[in-house]
C-alpha cells in the first residue's frame, strides 16, 4: 500500500480544505479555475460530438463522410473502450505525478485530435483523431474530478458536484448553439473543418490557462511509488466485487442513457418532424431547411434543451437532495430518466421529442452528479482521483457496448437509407425482378441504388412527397419499436438491479452512502 505524503500533522483523508483547522465559508479559486478549464474541454467536446454522428453516417448530409451505421457504431466503440481502460491507470498516475501534468497531457492529445480531423475530410482522419481526443478524455477525468475532491469538504460536497455538472453542461449547452453558427447550412468538408479548428483552438486555451494559472493541488498519494506499483494498487482496488457490481449496474443504465446522444442525432434527422416548431421558431439564424426542402430546427439545438435545462436546474436541485443519500437519488434519477428515453424515442413529434428531454433531463441532474459524489464519499484517503477515474468506466462500458449494438441496430431496423431502400425492393414495381438476400448490406447492390440516393429514389417512384414518404416508412417499418424498445428494457432492469444493490449496501458502512 502506497504512504501519504506528509501534510504538516494533518491526516489526509481530511479534504485540503480542512488542513488548515479553519471552517470553509465557500469555495477556494482553484476549484472555480478547474470548473473554467471542465468548461472549455467540454466546450471543444460539444461542439463536435452531437455533429459528429451526421458527419460520419448520416446519408442525406451533403457534407459528411456517408459511411455506415455499423461505421459509426466502430468508431464510438472504440473511442469509448479508451474511457474504460486508461482511466483506470490515469487516475493513479493523477494520484501519484499530479492533477497539473495530467491536464496539460491531455489538453494538448485532445486539441491534436481535433486538428488531425480538420486536416483530412475522411473516416481515417475522423477515427484516429477521436482516438486521441478519447486517450485525452481519458486523462483529463480522473484528474480535474481528483483535484476538485480535494477542494471539497463532505459538507460542501453535494453542492459542490451540482456546480461541476452544472458547468460541464454550460460548455455542452454553448458547443451545441455555436455548431450551426460554424457549420452553415447546408453542410460542406470546409464547414466541418473549420468546426474541428474552433474545437482544436478551445484545447489549447485550456493548455495555457493551465500552464500560466494552475499550481497543483496536492493529492495525498505518496510521490515516490515506482510506476508499476501504481499501476498494481489501481488494478488491486477496482476488483472488489461490490464496487464491480455497482459499475456493471451502471454500465447497462449509460448504455441505454448514451444513445439520447449517439443515435437520436441521426433519429431527428431521419423521423422527427421539426416543421411545426420551426414555423413558430423565433431565432432564425438556428434554423436551416433541410435536403428535402422542408424547415427544420437543427438535431442538436433541439438536443441542447438537455443541457440548457440543467444548467438552469442542476445547481438548485443538488442543493435540495445535498442531504439524500446518494444511491437513493441516483434510483430516482434511473427511473425518470428511463421515461425520458422513452417517451422521445416513440415519437416523430419535436414538441413530445422536447417533452421527453426534459424528462430525461431532470433524472440526469440527480444521477449525473450523484455518482460522482458516490464514489469521491467511498474513495479511501489517497485515493480520491484513482476512485474517481472508475466514474467513468460505466459510461465507457455503456457507451462501447450500446454503441456497438446500437450501430448494427439503427442500420438494420431504424435508418431511413437503408429501409428506403428495402421499401423499393419489397413493395414497389421498381423492386420486381430483383433478388435480395434479406441482408440489409446487400440493399445497394440489390436495387443498383446509393444509399445516398435512396430516399430521393423512393419519393421518384411513389411519385410523393418528403414528409408522405417519411410517414409511410415509419408506418411500414416501426423503426420508433424496433429500435428503442430493447435500450428501454435495458434502463428497467438497472433501474430494478440498482434497487436491490442499495438495499444490500445498507449493510455494508464503506459503500452505503
Amino acid at each position: 500500500m502506497s504512504q501519504p505524503i506528509s501534510t504538516g500533522g494533518v491526516s489526509p483523508s481530511e479534504p485540503l480544505a480542512l488542513q488548515d483547522g479553519a471552517p470553509r465559508r465557500g469555495f477556494p479559486f482553484d476549484f472555480w479555475l478547474l470548473n473554467t478549464i471542465e468548461a472549455g474541454e467540454r466546450l471543444a467536446f460539444y461542439l463536435v460530438w452531437p455533429i459528429l454522428m451526421i458527419y460520419i453516417a448520416q446519408a442525406d448530409d451533403p457534407g459528411g463522410l456517408h459511411r455506415s451505421q455499423d461505421d459509426k457504431g466502430t468508431l464510438v466503440f472504440w473511442f469509448a473502450l479508451m474511457q474504460i481502460i486508461l482511466p483506470i491507470i490515469s487516475g493513479g498516475y493523477a494520484d501519484r505525478y499530479g492533477f497539473k501534468l495530467s491536464l496539460l497531457v491531455s489538453m494538448l492529445i485532445s486539441a491534436s485530435g481535433y486538428a488531425l480531423m480538420a486536416a483530412e475530410h475522411s473516416f481515417r482522419a475522423a477515427f484516429y483523431g477521436m482516438m486521441l481526443v478519447g486517450v485525452g478524455a481519458a486523462f483529463f477525468k480522473p484528474a480535474i474530478q481528483g483535484g476538485l475532491s480535494q477542494l471539497l469538504t463532505r459538507e460542501q460536497s453535494s453542492l459542490g458536484w451540482g456546480i461541476f455538472y452544472w458547468v460541464v453542461n454550460i460548455g455542452a449547452m454553448v458547443g451545441h448553439w455555436v455548431s450551426p453558427l460554424v457549420l452553415l447550412s447546408p453542410t460542406t468538408a470546409e464547414t466541418y473543418r473549420n468546426l474541428f479548428l474552433v474545437a482544436s483552438g478551445c484545447c489549447l486555451f485550456n493548455l495555457i490557462a493551465l500552464f500560466v494559472i494552475f499550481k497543483d493541488i496536492p493529492s495525498g498519494a505518496a510521490k515516490d511509488t515506482h510506476p508499476l506499483q501504481v499501476l498494481w494498487n489501481t488494478v488491486r482496488n477496482i476488483v472488489e466485487p461490490r464496487l464491480v457490481a455497482w459499475l456493471l449496474i451502471m454500465s447497462c443504465f449509460w448504455m441505454m442513457m448514451y444513445q439520447l446522444w449517439d443515435v437520436q442525432p441521426n433519429f431527428i434527422r431521419d423521423w422527427v418532424d421539426s416543421e411545426p416548431l420551426a414555423r413558430v421558431w423565433p431565432l432564425s439564424a438556428w434554423a436551416e431547411t433541410g435536403e428535402d426542402g422542408v424547415a427544420r430546427v437543427p438535431q442538436q439545438v433541439l438536443l441542447s434543451l438537455n443541457a440548457t435545462l440543467i444548467v438552469i436546474f442542476v445547481v438548485p436541485i443538488s442543493h435540495l437532495v445535498r442531504r439524500m443519500r446518494s444511491l437513493t437519488a441516483m434510483l430516482g434519477g434511473m427511473f425518470v430518466v428511463t421515461a425520458g428515453v422513452a417517451a422521445a424515442g416513440l415519437t416523430q413529434s419535436a414538441w413530445l421529442l422536447l417533452a421527453g428531454i426534459t424528462l430525461f433531463s431532470f433524472g440526469e441532474m440527480l444521477v449525473g452528479p450523484k455518482k460522482s459524489e458516490y464514489l469521491a464519499l467511498i474513495a479511501p484517503a489517497g485515493k480520491k482521483a484513482l476512485y474517481l477515474g472508475y466514474v467513468v468506466i460505466p459510461t465507457g462500458v455503456g457507451r462501447a457496448v450500446g454503441n456497438k449494438l446500437s450501430g448494427w441496430l439503427y442500420g438494420e431496423v431504424g435508418e431511413k437509407a437503408n429501409l428506403s431502400l428495402r421499401y423499393l425492393i419489397e413493395h414497389t414495381p421498381f423492386g420486381k425482378g430483383k433478388v435480395w438476400n434479406g441482408e440489409m448490406e446487400s440493399l445497394e447492390t440489390a436495387t443498383g441504388v446509393k444509399r445516398t440516393e435512396a430516399f430521393v429514389k423512393l419519393q421518384e417512384v411513389l411519385g410523393e412527397s418528403a414528409p408522405a414518404t417519411t410517414q409511410l416508412l415509419w408506418d411500414t417499418y416501426h423503426p420508433q419499436y424496433y429500435f428503442w424498445l430493447p435500450f428501454v428494457a435495458v434502463g428497467v432492469l438497472a433501474t430494478i438491479a440498482l434497487l436491490i444493490f442499495g438495499q444490500m449496501a445498507k449493510r455494508w458502512s464503506d459503500m452505503n452512502a
